[in-house]
C-alpha cells in the first residue's frame, strides 16, 4: 500500500481499510507510506514509478493506492510498464475490477467527494476488491471467457509497453533519482525483489 502526498493524512485510513480487508483473505499488507508526517513530496506520477517498481521486481504482487481524485493516479499507473491498475470509487466498481479484470493495482478517490461516511465507503470498496478469488470471472455464467478477454487483455498490455528495464534510463534523471532514493521502497523491494529494479535500489545501499 502506498499513496501520493496529496493524501497523505488519509494513510493511516487507508492502510487500516487495506490491513483488514486483505489479511482476513490471507494477504500480507506492507504500508510504503507516504506518511502523514513525511517533509518529502511524492507526486501521483512519482508514485506511480515507485509501483511499478514494486511490481515489476516482484516484490509486491498487489498495489493499493491512490491520489485526491483517483484518477490520476490510475492513469499514471497504466501508463508504465507491469501495472494493470484499475480506478475503485465505489465497491461495485471493486467488487467488479477484482472479479473480472485481474490486475495487479488499484486507485482510489482519496479527496474526491470523500465526506461524512468517507471511511465506510472506503472501507466497503476494498472488501468487496479482495472478497473472492481475483479475476475469476463474474456474472458466473459468463466466467470463462470473462477469463479469456482478462488474459488476451494482459498479454496486449504487455506486448504495447516496453519492460521498464528498457525505459528506465529513458526517465528523466531527476525522476529516476529522487524515486530510487526512497528508502523504505527501495529496502523493500532489495529484500524482496528480483532483476534489474532489485539492482537499482541495491546500487544505492548506503546512501
Amino acid at each position: 500500500m502506498i499513496q501520493a502526498s496529496s493524501q497523505k493524512e488519509k494513510n493511516p485510513l487507508l492502510y487500516q481499510c487495506t490491513v483488514r480487508a486483505a489479511e482476513r483473505q490471507g494477504h500480507q499488507v506492507v504500508n510504503l507510506g507516504v506518511f502523514p508526517e513525511e517533509d518529502v513530496s511524492y507526486t501521483y506520477v512519482e508514485t506511480a514509478l515507485l509501483i511499478s517498481l514494486l511490481l515489476s521486481s516482484g516484490a509486491a504482487d498487489f498495489a493499493v493506492t491512490g491520489c485526491s481524485s483517483g484518477q490520476g493516479m490510475m492513469l499514471a499507473c497504466n501508463s508504465l510498464p507491469g501495472v494493470l491498475c484499475g480506478y475503485v470509487p465505489t465497491p461495485q466498481d471493486a467488487f467488479l475490477f477484482g472479479r473480472i479484470n485481474g490486475g495487479n493495482a488499484v486507485s482510489l478517490p482519496l479527496g474526491l467527494g470523500f465526506g461524512w461516511c468517507g471511511e465506510l465507503n472506503m472501507q466497503y470498496t476494498l472488501d468487496k476488491l479482495f472478497e473472492g478469488e481475483l479475476a475469476a470471472g463474474y456474472p458466473p455464467k459468463d466466467a470463462e471467457r470473462k477469463r479469456r478477454d482478462t488474459q488476451l487483455l494482459k498479454e496486449l498490455s504487455a506486448v504495447s509497453k516496453r519492460d521498464l528495464a528498457e525505459c528506465f534510463g529513458a526517465y528523466p534523471r531527476a525522476l529516476a533519482e529522487k524515486v530510487l532514493g526512497r528508502r523504505n521502497v527501495a529496502e523493500y523491494i532489495r529484500a524482496n525483489g528480483q532483476g534489474p529494479a532489485a539492482e537499482w535500489c541495491g546500487s544505492r545501499r548506503g546512501e
